[in-house]
């Protein structure tokens, strides 16, 4: 047991004390003989101690109780701290065209891009650690958003969905739309602060980040937003972009080998919205280049898990308050009628 106020406890000997002096300074009477009194101490006059007694108990009580004493328990758990991940996958027409892989055969960008989505989320043991215990979403997108899953500790199913994936290509539905994406991902980001979404979807941790994830090899002319715009959302909203733009070959400067890779007015675009939310810009043109980038944004965002203290207090100053009142009340009824004395 502990006390809110422990320093009133040194006012604990002043009700006795008080007691004590206003018996030395009660006035006396001087009388010729005590034999009058010879019987002063039988009767109710033996019981005249009790009400003084009565006072000082409660009058300390009283003190204990300012004391404020309480009464705690400390538990410690570990809290996983996840993280919220929206997956944006292009599925517009020229996700059809060829990419390397590592033994030199051809694919298309929607298979490697497939391929390595579903291994950032399984993980491969290897480069990519997996999602466990992570929030994850996924949209697709070409002329039109769409949200394939909503945020789901679900992976398997997600699995299921991304294995399932095919390129849009019916043509009035062809294009690139990922500024409608990005406001998407990140408007479905932002519900989980709302604590309806929490109770719905069982989210009893916080959520350490929100990530968006966008992986596209064109430049957005479609839809209702601009992809700044949809940064601009992003930011206010608190969450990272992390793009990757899948070109026909690494970048670079076939001049100046060592200077920095020349940029198409595309990937500029990208690589503003990823510096502006606080994530990165990566380009990627075969499958193992696609496979680091993957790898890279693995490793900057962990999941943490956070040692808490909680502590419960429980208040038991009614106690001595209780008390108190339960000698007090008596001593003063005493006091007033069997026990009362001349002043």
């Amino acid at each position: 047991m502990s006390f809110a106020y422990p320093w009133l406890l040194l006012l604990l000997p002043l009700p006795a004390i008080a007691v004590f002096f206003q018996r030395r300074t009660r006035g006396t009477l001087a009388v010729p003989s005590l034999q009058l009194w010879q019987h002063a101490d039988s009767g109710r006059a033996r019981f005249l101690w009790i009400p003084p007694t009565l006072r000082v108990l409660a009058m300390t009580l009283f003190i204990l109780a300012m004391a404020r004493p309480q009464a705690g328990s400390t538990h410690t758990t570990q809290v996983n701290e996840g993280i919220a991940i929206q997956l944006l996958v292009d599925v517009s027409s020229s996700m059809a065209m060829n990419i390397q892989l590592p033994d030199q055969e051809q694919t298309t960008r929607m298979e490697v891009a497939k391929e390595l989505v579903e291994r950032f989320i399984a993980g491969d043991g290897e480069e990519l650690s997996g999602r466990e215990g992570d929030l994850l979403g996924l949209v697709t997108f070409a002329r039109y958003a769409d949200t394939r899953s909503p945020l789901t500790f679900g992976h398997d199913a997600l699995l299921q969905l991304v294995r399932s994936l095919e390129i849009q290509e019916r043509p009035n539905e062809d294009g690139t739309a990922y500024g409608d994406a990005l406001a998407v991902a990140a408007a479905r980001l932002e519900q989980l602060d709302d604590p309806e979404v929490r109770q719905r979807r069982s989210l009893e941790g916080e959520i350490s980040s929100r990530v968006i994830i966008l992986l596209t090899d064109g430049e957005n002319n479609s839809g209702q937003h601009q992809p700044i715009e949809a940064a601009g959302l992003a930011r206010q909203w608190g969450c990272r972009i992390y793009c990757i733009s899948l070109g026909d070959h690494a970048p670079g400067n076939p001049n100046s080998p060592s200077a920095p890779p020349q940029l198409s007015e595309a990937e500029r675009v990208l690589e503003h919205i990823a510096t502006e939310t606080g994530g990165l810009f990566r380009t990627a043109f075969d499958f193992d280049s696609l496979l680091s980038v993957y790898a890279e944004v693995d490793q900057l965002e962990q999941s943490r898990i956070v040692t808490r203290n909680y502590t419960r207090v429980s208040e038991l100053f009614w106690l001595p308050l209780a008390v108190g009142l339960f000698a007090l009340v008596p001593a003063l009824i005493l006091e007033a009628t069997w026990l009362r004395t001349v002043p």
